[in-house]
């Protein structure tokens, strides 16, 4: 039976994560299956789950090696909770692991399971580098021969350019441009100003520094490998010598490396479960995972930017809970890029664009963007691709348990592909 008798609610009780670092520096020499585990052992440890079985554990690599087929189950192997526990592979670009917090979060309302833990994992330092597919069907016609000519002929073809290492880039297949690309059309097209996205960047950088400094982070990030705290945070930064920066995608553009995210390495976990469960354990609950949504847009024949599938999602997950865009306290928008956010900002106060779009009778409205990213963004802390989603809803659940007057807070993550996940978080 898919379903059980009652939907039930599905507490947030805390997360783990390493600090996340630029890559190709603290964590160089290691990949995705030590940091996941890192992660699963720190919510393991910070919750007193060892030896314990879990309903499920979903979670993910956005770049991962062909021998990490069973990522996350190898993780769970080495996480200090029972073997009985299960993992599951997945994988939704940048909001893989907001996607699999929302997975463990309907076996929990629909009564499959009581307790799970979702996250996500990437490393750039640790990239898979494989040979041209040439060099691979050659390997591959020697190993099928029958005869010691048949195994040996396919290498006479072998040629100096069989060598030459294919590296991942994130480049989209249909497009054949980069993310960053990409972004500067929407930039374009939403004439989004290069100052106010220093001064987002800048923003993030000022609110990251200041969580750090009063503890905010202290027990939602476990030390790994000698690393403390998210190393990409800049306090002393500053609009003006932001500003400087030469554009990274386009000469005569406004992205650049200090209002874009960096290139990251890093792991998070957060542990969702029925608030009974938590209970029995005398474990908080700090808030509940209410609503998710995934959505895509047309991106590859230029009808829509390629990380606009929030602007969608959004509205569509508001007629679900029956709220409007200023009904929460606090909104978490992954920033991919300062242009980015403020493209879906302004896209939904455009009455036009949410009216033609997105098949609204009145634009969504502004929101208060004091509430925005209050402990800093993406491009402060880092973005580990699939670990940022549930980065943010274990901070964004923290947050909501401190302020007594607060009821909900938005999740949104755009991801490649032209694909968004959401998510509301209520008290």
């Amino acid at each position: 039976m898919l379903v059980g008798s009652a939907v039930r609610r599905v507490a947030i009780v805390g997360s783990v994560r390493i600090p996340f670092a630029r890559s190709y520096s603290a964590y160089a020499s290691v990949g995705n299956q030590d940091m996941l585990t890192a992660a699963l052992r720190g919510v393991v440890e910070r919750f007193k789950l060892q030896g314990q079985r879990l309903g499920d554990v979903a979670a993910g690599a956005v770049i991962k090696h062909s021998r990490d087929y069973n990522l996350v189950r190898e993780s769970v192997l080495s996480s200090g909770l029972d073997p009985q526990t299960p993992g599951l592979d997945m994988q939704r670009a940048c909001g893989t692991s907001l996607e699999a917090a929302i997975d463990i979060g309907n076996k929990i309302a629909l009564g499959q399971i009581e307790a799970g833990i979702a996250g996500g994992t990437d490393s750039i330092s640790d990239a898979p580098i494989v040979y041209p597919r040439s060099y691979q069907q050659l390997l591959l016609r020697s190993y099928r021969g029958r005869s010691a000519w048949q195994r040996l002929a396919p290498w006479f073809g072998l040629r100096p350019k069989h060598f030459k290492p294919v590296l991942p880039a994130v480049v989209e297949p249909r497009t054949g441009l980069s993310m960053g690309q990409s972004t500067e059309l929407m930039a374009q097209r939403w004439q989004i100003a290069r100052a106010d996205q220093d001064q987002l960047a800048y923003e993030s950088h000022q609110k990251a520094a200041a969580a750090w400094r009063v503890g905010f982070y202290d027990d939602l990030v476990s030390e790994y490998l000698g690393l403390k705290s998210d190393d990409n945070i800049r306090p002393d930064t500053s609009a003006e010598k932001l500003a400087k920066l030469r554009p990274s995608f386009a000469a005569d553009g406004t992205l650049t490396a200090g209002n874009s995210t960096p290139l990251t390495d890093g792991a998070s976990a957060v542990l969702l479960a029925t608030p009974e469960w938590a209970a029995r354990r005398n474990l908080p609950v700090l808030a509940y995972l209410r609503y998710g949504k995934a959505w895509a847009v047309d991106f590859a024949s230029g009808r829509e930017g390629l990380l606009m599938a929030p602007a969608y999602a959004v509205p569509a997950m508001l007629r679900d809970a029956g709220i409007t865009l200023q009904d929460f306290d606090y909104y978490e928008i992954h920033e991919a890029f300062a242009a980015q956010v403020l493209c879906t900002l302004k896209a939904w106060e455009s009455p036009d664009y949410c009216r033609e779009a997105l098949g609204l009778p009145a634009p969504l409205g502004s929101i208060d963007r004091s509430r925005l990213n209050v402990k800093g963004g993406s491009i402060a802390i880092g973005h580990p691709f699939a670990a940022t989603g549930t980065r943010v809803l274990g901070a964004l659940a923290k947050i909501l348990a401190a302020d007594a007057s607060a009821k909900r807070g938005l999740v949104s993550v755009c991801t490649a592909g032209g694909m968004g996940v959401t998510a509301i978080v209520e008290r």
